[in-house]
């Protein structure tokens, strides 16, 4: 695709250009290499993890272990690893097929995510290279699996304030503190840990299991992702060679939320992995279940709920695959023989930060809200563990608080319209001229939709803005108004141009895909009309809050279509297929 070599082409600028002039990768075009990596990673999920689902959940960790063993074997640890240390260093738009895969069971998926990504990409992107040599081999092949240790009893969200310390002592480091909620804690070999030097200078250090002064407490007892192991940390005056500092002193905060950014549209990915399980046993169930004489896929409301699902799915691949392949074409293009390849490759990831944080936010509560409609159509039967949206329901809530809380990320997505907007880099447009028109053909209103939608979240913004100043972001409530109308615009668009491309390649599921993205639309437009008109009220009072109301009314020119008839048609198809049918394995 190549789209980062384009000026146009920079993180938030969907806001300003015409919708269709951005270039858009979708699964549709995915390479022949990645299908067979993501079909390795199905084989491996279906012949190997689902099968083991109940032992998994059991805390098994010598299972889990062995688990990430074979995936190692397979390849699936070194995905992002450099081939020089045993890895395979594929794109991006691979690793989300098979992080998708693996998200079909949560705690698994958990675990093997936390030793990939938090765990293993820190030493991969600011390791040395003694530190790369002696670690990344054994962690690419599951001889030794990571941990990320970064959250605190009193520093979750607030990392940095951290109240673990590192001392040099000689040749040695000596850390002192605790850690909590950290994943793959109870089988970890290796820790990447943030503390403070001399209490002051926040920064990366590598701890192994058997250093002295180190403490793995007891297994949390969880909502959910029981299956994964999840501990706190202490650190007795912990001795670890001076040669463990990761990066260096004081930059501990760029390795930490450089890849938490990492993270958020990996955990994105996995989350629609279970949104496809969940769709798929609601169907099976909706079918078999007879309620006043007729199986309750049946009855129009039930139906809205399947669509519903289907349509969020489509809608997180559309985004997902977008979002990856801005990055993709930046990070996979610059080669680790370069100078500075891990900065470069990192300031790519840092361009797309808000896009990859609005994917975390849209696919971890899409999930919610799958999951929560797979209980209410099994009814009573949902509520109980026999049935499986009983731990779907659980297994997912946690995605809304994992890589930075989802609060604090639509404040990361807030904040970066607002910078953009003051240094002129994102533009916005606070007038009523040149309104979008009505086209052609039959996304014609979906697309004036989404136009329409771009004009009233500028206008909003722009005004509230003039106002306020990037003060803005103290209101949190407003910003959050924001950072929400950005994200559903984002994802419209994603879905839209992805049905239109489907319609001009005469896809085999193109309508239903037209079909999915006019659904979403016709639900999603009102919802950003209200944000907008909401944000203004925060900011605006009397005439000048007057005259906004007024001036939003020229941005109000979507006619809704009838739901029910589009909903009606989505069901009759998914219900045929008994499962989420565009398939691109």
């Amino acid at each position: 695709m190549d789209v980062c070599t384009s000026e146009k082409i920079f993180g938030g600028s969907f806001l300003l250009a015409p919708i269709g002039s951005q270039p858009q990768f979708t699964p549709e075009e995915l390479s022949e290499e990645a299908r067979a990596i993501g079909k390795v990673a199905r084989s491996f999920v279906e012949g190997e993890v689902l099968p083991k689902d109940a032992e998994i959940d059991e805390l098994d960790l010598e299972l889990s272990r062995k688990l990430l063993r074979k995936g190692g074997d397979l390849g699936l640890l070194g995905l992002e690893i450099p081939e020089a240390y045993d890895g395979l260093d594929l794109d991006k738009i691979t690793g989300l097929l098979v992080l998708e895969e693996l998200g079909r069971q949560a705690s698994f998926s958990v675990s093997y995510g936390a030793h990939t990504g938090i765990g293993t990409l820190p030493i991969v992107y600011f390791g040395n290279e003694a530190q790369k040599a002696k670690y990344l081999p054994k962690l690419a092949s599951g001889e030794w699996l990571a941990a990320y240790a970064l959250t605190e009893p009193g520093a979750g969200s607030d990392a940095m304030n951290s109240k673990t310390v590192a001392t040099l002592d000689g040749d040695h480091w000596v850390l002192n503190g605790s850690k909590m909620w950290i994943t793959n804690a109870g089988f970890a070999d290796v820790f990447v840990v943030f503390a403070k030097v001399d209490g002051r200078k926040f920064s990366a250090f590598i701890v192994e299991k058997n250093d002295p002064g180190f403490f793995i407490e007891a297994e949390e007892h969880k909502l959910g992702i029981k299956g994964s192991s999840t501990r706190a940390m202490n650190f007795d005056n912990c001795r670890i060679p001076k040669d463990r500092l990761l990066g260096e002193i004081g930059r501990g905060h760029r390795i930490a939320f450089g890849i938490l950014a990492i993270g958020r549209f990996k955990l994105g990915a996995g989350c629609n992995g279970i949104a496809k399980e969940a769709l798929k046993v609601t169907l099976r169930y909706t079918g078999e279940r007879a309620q006043f004489g007729k199986t309750i896929n049946n009855f129009g409301l039930i139906r809205k709920y399947l669509a519903m699902m289907a349509t969020r799915i489509f809608v997180a691949e559309s985004m997902n695959f977008r979002t990856i392949g801005y990055i993709n074409d930046g990070m996979h293009s610059i080669h680790w023989d370069q100078p500075d390849a891990a900065k470069a490759k990192l300031e790519m990831m840092d361009e797309f930060q808000m896009e990859a944080s609005m994917m975390k936010i849209w696919d971890s509560e899409a999930l919610g809200l799958i999951a929560d409609e797979s209980v209410q159509c099994f009814g009573g039967y949902g509520f109980s563990a026999e049935y499986a949206p009983e731990k779907l329901y659980r297994d997912n809530r946690i995605n809304r608080l994992f890589e930075g809380t989802n609060e604090i990320n639509r404040m990361i997505i807030a904040s970066q319209i607002f910078k953009k907007s003051s240094n002129a880099s994102l533009p916005l447009r606070k007038d009523t001229a040149d309104l979008p028109r009505l086209g052609d053909g039959p996304l014609a209103k979906a697309k004036q939709a989404v136009e329409l939608a771009k004009r009233q979240a500028q206008y909003a913004t722009a005004a509230a803005l003039e106002v306020c100043g990037q003060k803005l972001i103290e209101n949190q409530e407003g910003a959050a108004r924001a950072a929400e109308m950005a994200t559903e615009i984002y994802a419209m668009e994603s879905a839209v141009v992805r049905a239109e491309k489907m319609a001009t390649a005469s896809h085999r599921w193109s309508e239903l895909a037209i079909d999915l993205a006019k659904l979403f639309v016709n639900e999603t437009t009102p919802r950003i009309l209200t944000n907008a008109k909401l944000l203004l009220g925060e900011v605006l009072e009397d005439d000048a809050l007057d005259q906004a109301m007024a001036d939003m009314k020229a941005f109000d020119g979507y006619a809704p279509e009838a739901g029910s008839k589009i909903t009606s048609r989505i069901a009759d198809q998914i219900i045929a297929k008994g499962a989420y049918p565009i398939e691109y394995l």
